[in-house]
Order: structure tokens, then sequence, then C-alpha cells
């Protein structure tokens, strides 16, 4: 039996995990466990269904290394509880055919690109943490600014013009309680400002 395992990253890839899902399916697998949760997450729910699920003889099908294991150590892990349960796995995606741990080679490239792919990533982290070094050094890094906070002078402008607070969530794409905060931190901003009556 094809049993197929997805993954995304965050709740924010429905798109993604949809078209894995369609993916495996198409490949023939007869069931799909799917979850939105990253790959560093000490608990994947799914996965661990997965696993359980899969008999002897079966075959776990994933689109991408990446998409089941977090480093090169997690997927040999995961490889060796399923070939003790007689249980192979087969990766869609990997430049050409699909590769299989059925045979020696298809266990070692596995291996190889998944090894790969970790430096690959530990390289890109690399280059980021070294520019964003850099740009400190030269004063021009600040951050992200939070996407809410950066439109702190539309809401309170929308608000002065009578726009109700849900309505400027809407328009600013904004959640609304980050608008209620800022329209609170304002008003406390301003209390504070003014001098207490004497009354």
């Amino acid at each position: 039996m094809l049993v197929g395992y997805a993954r995304t990253s965050t709740v924010d890839q429905d798109a993604g995990l949809a078209a894995q899902v369609r993916d495996l399916e198409a490949a023939g697998c007869e069931k799909v466990f799917a979850e939105k949760v990253s790959s560093v997450a000490t608990q994947r729910p799914q996965l661990a269904s997965a696993l359980d699920f899969l008999r002897e003889g079966d075959t776990l099908v994933i689109a991408k290394p990446d998409r089941l294991a977090r480093s090169t150590t997690d997927l040999l892990a995961i490889v060796a509880k399923l070939e003790a349960k007689g249980v192979a796995l087969l990766v869609q995606s990997m430049g050409g055919e699909p590769m299989s741990t059925r045979g020696p080679t298809g266990k070692l490239m596995l291996t190889m690109l998944a090894a790969f792919a970790e430096f690959e990533r530990a390289l890109m982290l690399e280059r980021q943490k070294e520019g964003i070094a850099k740009a400190k050094a030269e004063g021009v890094y600040k951050g992200r600014a939070p996407t809410a906070r950066a439109k702190a002078a539309e809401v309170l402008a929308m608000q002065a013009q009578g726009v109700p607070v849900v309505e400027i969530a809407k328009r600013l794409e904004i959640g609304v309680a980050s608008a209620f905060r800022i329209l609170r931190d304002a008003k406390a901003a301003a209390a504070a400002e003014t001098p207490a009556s004497l009354g």
C-alpha cells in the first residue's frame, strides 16, 4: 500500500500543502497524512500517525526529503524506523525519477542529497547572519517593523474620520486586535502627556 505524508511549515502555506496532497494522490497513495507544522517542532502528530499506520510491505511516499525530516540525522532515523517495519520510502522530487530506499543505491543517493540540502541551508543561514551583521555595522539594519505598528498613523487617521475599528483592520489588512492595541496605546500616550487636573 502506498501511504503519503505531506507537510508545510506554516498555516499560511495552504496552497503548498494542497499541491503536495494532490501529487501524492496522483502517485497512487491510498491514504495521505498531512499537517502544517514546522520541521523543527518536537511534535508532528500526523507523521507519528503515518509511521504507526504503515505495515510491512507498504511504502511511505513524500514530495521531498525536507518535507519529512529536519536534518540528515533525522531522515536516517526515520528511514531506520521504516526499515525495521519492512516499509520503504519513496521520494517523488529528486530532480529526475522518484527515488526509493528499497535498493542500496537509492538509500545512498537519498542520504547524500539530504546531506547536501542540509549543508546548503547552513550556508544560507550563515550568509544571512553575515548580511545582517554587515547592515548593522553600517547602521542600515533596523529589523522588520511589525506590520500593524507600521500602520499606526493610518489607523489613527481613519479612526478620527469615524471609520469603525473592524473596517479599519479590514482596509489596512491587519488584525482587529492589533488595531485596538494601536488605539489603546495612542490613548494611553495622550493621557500621559496631558497634565493631571488640579480640580
